[in-house]
């Protein structure tokens, strides 16, 4: 759902362009995510490159708001955080457009090399430990996503033709398991709330961590656990083999995580984002699967 440089807003295609000191002489899109908006590698006919993001309010009106707080966050994020240095952003004629600084990096492999996971929660871990307490002002990880971590207890009032015969006959335990999230989440950490392969840019040893949108203050190892989920069901180990923890704090953020997916993987698929509910679904399966290991409800 890429949008191609040649498809951008010609005002913004030129404030770039007069921001980077010369016309683009080479655009490469590139791929993954779920946004419809353009994420495109760029050289000036001067040689200078950069890293550009941009979004109109069509199709998906949503996408710009996010835009704006990932604008927000990159801006303020300190140079120690691993991420690529955001050089400007600006609104013009209803779009949303972030430049950076280009990173000469990939995305881990697909299906997870063990050897790339290894290096990247490495770096997560790191990243969590420089980032505490937070070093910016975010919103914390409890209103960040109170109206999201709720699948199980909205899926109490909803239609659940076809939900797993596990989660129905516990659907009333997941709720008040789920409800619990919030005070196991707190904590005074910076986290990024959504990684995952895509996110990721792997240069030598080095990990950049990309897309801050949904930056929060919460728990510490929130990003870990979050982002397992999505190592699973793209060919790497299953999440209890890489977090054994029998906390039952992570259970219920546990719990959280698998509701979310589970029940957004039902809805109809967002305006111009006709993938993101298969990509929920998938790792649903995957986070319902922790979930039954971690509660041993049979």
């Amino acid at each position: 759902m890429r949008v191609p440089w040649p498809e951008i807003h010609p005002a913004v295609r030129e404030a770039v362009e007069e921001f980077l000191g010369g016309p683009v002489a080479e655009a490469v899109t590139q791929t993954g995510g779920f946004s419809p908006a353009a994420a495109v590698r760029v050289r000036t006919a001067g040689g200078r490159r950069a890293f550009v993001k941009a979004v109109g309010p069509e199709p998906n009106p949503d996408s710009v708001r996010i835009y704006r707080s990932e604008a927000e966050i990159a801006a303020a994020l300190p140079v120690s955080v691993p991420a690529p240095r955001l050089l400007t952003s600006f609104d013009l004629d209803g779009w949303v457009t972030l430049v950076f600084e280009d990173i000469d990096g990939r995305h881990p492999a697909l299906p997870w090399r063990r050897d790339e996971l290894d290096l990247v929660l490495g770096a997560v871990e790191r990243m969590s430990a420089a980032l505490t307490p937070a070093p910016i002002s975010a919103p914390t990880i409890a209103r960040r996503y109170a109206d999201a971590f709720r699948g199980w207890r909205d899926l109490l009032t909803e239609d659940t033709t076809g939900l797993d015969p596990w989660a129905l006959r516990h659907l009333a335990a997941l709720a008040d398991l789920e409800s619990g999230w919030p005070e196991a989440a707190t904590g005074d950490t910076l986290v990024h709330a959504d990684l995952r392969a895509d996110n990721l840019l792997l240069t030598g040893d080095r990990v950049y961590v990309v897309d801050w949108p949904w930056a929060c203050v919460g728990v510490a190892w929130f990003d870990r656990v979050a982002m397992l989920p999505s190592v699973g069901m793209q060919g790497g180990p299953q999440p209890h083999e890489l977090l054994p923890d029998p906390d039952p704090a992570v259970t219920a953020v546990v719990a959280a995580i698998a509701g979310f997916m589970v029940r957004h993987g039902r809805l109809p698929d967002p305006p111009g984002l006709p993938t993101v509910r298969a990509f929920q679904r998938a790792q649903g399966v995957v986070a319902l699967e922790w979930l039954k290991q971690r509660t041993g409800w049979v």
